[in-house]
């Protein structure tokens, strides 16, 4: 081969292997698992799996438990889980296995924010009804209420989304017992446990009643019933009271 061919043959080498480096760091990227600032799944999850990890995903995926039915979130993935995750799937137009992957995981990504709230509700909406701060004054500890408090946004975050993604107003949420008292709450309200939301706004009060049967929440009252011809009440007890007699419920 003449010299003047064989010298750039090392420097075209290194460009080629320059080339492949880069091809493959941005498969890498592409593929691996994203970091979240609330909670970063780690493992496929599916139907035999245990732990944090899968009691994090029932949370996110409590919404979706079938018509009537609820979902416990006890760590452990079981049938339940496995059809509430490909409910969840088919809602957000993803492949449907049941199987709790990547894609699965990277859509929780966008729904929530950093302190694991979905996107669309807040902490401050479901705290105290009369314009308090914090969970205390319950009948559970304030972790508890909290926690109790983020299942409900998630189940109402898949309602939300069921409902063509139109704004959902909560006029109430948790509620300590001296509030609760104030406002002639139940002495056994679900507000008091940081499970329950009223609901008014830009949906019919029957049309949440109704479509609340799809997302696991055991309360729901509505029109006709004593005390909410002006809302809808929505709680995640995990036996069925419905009650909304000018719904056909």
């Amino acid at each position: 081969m003449p010299e003047a061919l064989r010298q750039p043959l090392p420097r075209l080498l290194a460009v080629l292997v320059l080339l492949g480096a880069m091809l493959v760091t941005s498969v890498v990227t592409a593929t691996d698992a994203r970091a979240d600032g609330c909670y970063t799944w780690s493992r496929t999850l599916s139907v035999g799996a245990s732990g944090e990890d899968v009691r994090q995903l029932q949370i996110r995926v409590a919404g979706y438990p079938g018509y009537g039915l609820h979902l416990a979130t006890d760590g452990s993935y079981g049938e339940k889980t496995r059809d509430a995750v490909w409910r969840f799937q088919g809602a957000y137009g993803l492949a449907q296995d049941g199987i709790a992957g990547q894609a699965t995981f990277n859509k929780i990504y966008e729904l929530q924010d950093d302190d694991c709230t979905p996107i669309h509700f807040t902490y401050a909406e479901l705290d105290d009804g009369c314009g308090g701060s914090g969970w205390d004054g319950g009948p559970l500890s304030a972790a508890q209420t909290k926690a109790n408090a983020l299942q409900t946004m998630w189940q109402l975050e898949a309602l939300r989304h069921a409902l063509g993604d139109r704004a959902i107003n909560v006029s109430s949420g948790f509620r300590s017992i001296p509030c609760n008292r104030s406002v002639g709450g139940a002495s056994d309200s679900q507000h008091l446990y940081g499970r329950s939301a009223d609901l008014v706004g830009s949906h019919s009060l029957c049309t949440l009643a109704k479509q609340a049967r799809h997302h696991g929440f055991g309360g729901i009252l509505g029109p006709g019933f004593s005390g909410h011809n002006d809302h809808t009440h929505l709680d995640i007890r995990t036996s069925n009271y419905w009650a909304a007699p000018s719904c056909g419920i």
